[in-house]
């Protein structure tokens, strides 16, 4: 299955402002690649408005106003189909905890959530002050009904960044755009940092909350799948660098988290799919009952049925919730386990270059990756990795690797995965029944190889 280079609906910029151009790897230029390419974000992009209770209608002004607008009118031409979610007449309503002691917070999950349930979100604003960390994609869609569930009661004031949309653009010069928003909106530690948005700006705005003034308040309101059922959960921030994805960063938790389904309805098909891998990796680790589900119900995911969704979404977020309540930094090797297909697919996705594949995408073709090399080692049965392809076939996500990824470069940013501990290389690989795997380095290298061999 091929895949076509991430297109992001609706990107736009101020005439003002210059592109950032994406990153590449440069290990990936050592082997006949490109190069690193990434100057800093225009300003225009970080502008933004000042949004109280009393404004009415449009919560934006000036360059921002602009922007919007502009970014509101490119995303209808390029959605001349749009995706609807399937209608549902009863209003879904879950909440999942995350059991950190003090720091625990509740998942609210459900329909209509930011139209009429804006006091979940106003009930875990400590201070007076928001910053809104969001994107072009998703401002033109949700920034204005955020920014009103956010001041109803007249006692929150709002501003807001708007950050590039990609993977490409996670690095430590587009993040300092929301410290530059922060210190000339003169906001203090009582200020709470939200992230408005899919995984990227999750990991960006928490990541930007841990830093500034050593630690501000910090909510996820997660908008794709992916966040919604993975990155939004666990307080894991960060940005990628040239040489690895996701390399620095810090774990640092949100007051809490909301999920409101609807805003899947406009997301494009292909973002759909790319969370849905994260969905069936909690089957094959942990959870037999959800994969069975997913075997049962994938044409309903798809199809966006209200119900279906919210379920997928808090049985993942109940899943994600029992790891990070056992293993919150990852110590143990019981948080490891989530990263199941992820060192094979950080690599596709760094040798790549950040957002030529989506994450889910690359994670998906690791799975299988990571299944094919279980089955070798003779952990698993035939059976279990034909299940696991089929169904990831069903999720229209790649089961095979990008054309360009050699064996070689598999190994050498694989060197580098943050599993790797005293130089050897560990992986998390499935083990016996479904709904069992294991951390490990213990492993014949030699059937690696032949996996290697096999994908590439």
């Amino acid at each position: 299955m091929s895949f076509r280079p991430k297109l992001r609906v609706g990107q736009a910029v101020s005439s003002k402002a210059s592109l950032i151009k994406p990153i590449r790897s440069p290990l990936l230029s050592s082997l006949g690649g490109d190069s690193l390419v990434s100057p800093l974000q225009s300003s225009a992009l970080s502008s933004c408005s000042t949004a109280t209770s009393s404004i009415v209608g449009s919560s934006f002004s000036g360059v921002n106003r602009r922007i919007v607008q502009r970014l509101r009118q490119e995303r209808r031409l390029a959605m001349a189909t749009p995706v609807m979610a399937v209608a549902s007449p009863e209003r879904v309503m879950k909440t999942v905890d995350v059991s950190l002691g003090d720091r625990s917070y509740p998942i609210f999950i459900g329909n209509q959530l930011l139209a009429e349930k804006g006091e979940l979100l106003r009930k875990h604003i400590k201070g007076k002050r928001v910053l809104i960390v969001t994107n072009t994609t998703i401002a033109p869609l949700y920034l204005d009904q955020c920014v009103q569930a956010l001041t109803a009661d007249g006692k929150i004031q709002v501003d807001s960044v708007i950050l590039p949309d990609g993977e490409e653009y996670k690095t430590m010069e587009v993040l300092g755009k929301i410290w530059d928003k922060a210190l000339e909106c003169r906001l203090d530690r009582g200020a709470t940092f939200l992230a408005l948005g899919g995984g990227v700006i999750g990991d960006m705005c928490g990541f930007a909350a841990s830093c500034y003034q050593r630690g501000v308040n910090f909510v996820q309101v997660p908008t794709t799948v992916m966040a919604q059922v993975d990155s939004s959960v666990g307080g894991k921030t960060g940005v990628n660098h040239a040489l690895g994805k996701n390399m620095i960063g810090a774990f640092y938790q949100p007051q809490c988290v909301l999920i409101d389904t609807d805003s899947l309805a406009t997301l494009p098909d292909r973002e759909l799919a790319s969370g849905i891998s994260e969905i069936i990796k909690y089957g094959l680790i942990r959870d037999p009952k959800l994969f069975v589900w997913l075997e049962e119900n994938m044409e309903r995911l798809l199809a966006r049925d209200t119900e279906a969704l919210a379920y997928a979404v808090e049985q993942s977020c109940i899943n994600k919730a029992e790891v990070v309540a056992a293993d919150e930094r990852e110590t143990n090797d019981v948080r490891a386990t989530l990263n199941l297909g992820h060192t094979f697919g950080h690599a596709i996705e760094t040798g790549l270059g950040y957002g030529e594949w989506l994450h889910g995408e690359a994670v998906s073709a690791g799975t299988c990756m990571a299944a094919d090399l279980s089955y070798r080692l003779g952990w698993i049965d035939l059976d279990l990795k034909e299940r696991t392809e089929k169904l990831l076939i069903r999720a229209k996500l790649p089961t095979t690797v990008p054309d360009t990824m050699t064996p070689q470069i598999f190994r050498d940013l694989m060197s580098v995965d943050k599993k790797v501990a005293d130089g050897k290389l560990r992986l998390v690989l499935l083990k016996g029944e479904l709904g069992s795997c294991v951390v490990t380095g213990d492993f014949d290298p030699a059937k690696l190889e032949e996996t290697l061999n096999h994908f590439c």
